[in-house]
């Protein structure tokens, strides 16, 4: 078999694994937004530790480095740009607000209305491709002249999305108002902060372990809230 299968790439399949799921899930029927942000959570878990528990195996072969390099961005545009964007194309089709103006069809206003939704979602795909293949090659860049790990990123990692949007689906269940536009021109915002050229600095583990807190009380909201209202 090609591939590697160790405990190295492990949560990085888990990742790709719980993403792929939420894609299924919220574009089947009537859409689960829910369960797709449930999953982008899972996803995001996945993707804190990875990188952490790969360095734990000392006498990984450059082959093995490389090949966990190439699947971690794959997962990563799965993930965190895929995924996102299917919860927002459920949350329009569920939606009070934007729902009708889909379905009474493409006319007149309605057209521009739908084809700005449209360019919206593809729009964040591709900035978040943009914003891994522009990484993956500076990232090789530095560590041909430099040793360490780096410092900061330039641009909003992808990763965000595993905290922004489950807020946002949050605010969506917690208030009683469609929010589904304001997850819209989050996606618009998020994807020029991907590819805008300034300085975030990495987060240390203590940083690490407050997202992944931030992260398991957002489920624990989502998950009690859809207990309570069905």
């Amino acid at each position: 078999m090609i591939g590697f299968f160790d405990y190295t790439v492990w949560l990085t399949y888990l990742s790709l694994i719980s993403a792929a799921t939420g894609i299924v899930v919220t574009l089947l029927g009537e859409g689960h937004p829910f369960f797709g942000c449930v999953c982008l959570l899972l996803s995001g878990l996945c993707d804190a530790f990875d990188g952490k528990v790969a360095r734990t195996k000392k006498d990984r072969t450059r082959m093995a480095m490389n090949y966990g390099i190439q699947i971690d961005s794959l997962a990563d545009i799965v993930a965190f740009g895929v995924l996102p964007t299917c919860i927002g194309a459920a949350l329009i089709r569920t939606s009070p607000t934007l729902a009708p103006i889909i379905e009474e069809g493409i006319h007149g206003w309605q057209t521009v209305a739908c084809v700005f939704l449209f360019v919206v979602l593809v729009a964040y795909v591709l900035a978040a491709m943009i914003r891994l293949a522009y990484f993956n090659v500076t990232e090789q860049e530095r560590q041909e002249k430099e040793t360490g790990a780096r410092t900061y990123y330039l641009g909003l990692p992808v990763t965000s999305a595993a905290l922004i949007f489950p807020l946002l689906t949050v605010l969506q269940y917690v208030f009683p108002m469609d929010l589904t536009i304001l997850y819209i021109g989050a996606l618009l915002i998020v994807a020029f902060l991907f590819i805008f050229r300034f300085k975030v600095q990495k987060p240390s583990l203590r940083g690490i372990l407050a997202m992944v807190a931030i992260g398991i009380l957002e489920f624990v909201i989502l998950a009690v809230w859809k207990a309570l209202v069905g």
